[in-house]
């Protein structure tokens, strides 16, 4: 009673090809949940780029917090 028989190495078996092998429904589910997660870890890898500093305009006469005509009109 304590160790495995062959039918609990058969029974086993199948429940794993089931699971992982062949062209099955299960094995399809596996492989897109694997996309799923790929993507969330690539989303997360992007969002961590700083974003670009605004650029700011050093010329004499123009004050720094001045909104132009073309940024009013975007």
């Amino acid at each position: 009673m304590g160790g495995l028989s062959i039918w609990h190495l058969l029974i086993l078996g199948a429940v794993v090809l089931i699971l992982f092998g062949g062209r099955g429904k299960i094995s399809e589910i596996m492989g897109d949940v694997a996309k799923g997660i790929k993507s969330f870890r690539k989303g997360l890898a992007d969002d961590d780029k700083p974003a670009a500093p605004p650029a700011i305009d050093h010329r004499p006469g123009v004050e720094a917090n001045k909104v132009s005509d073309t940024q009013k009109a975007g």
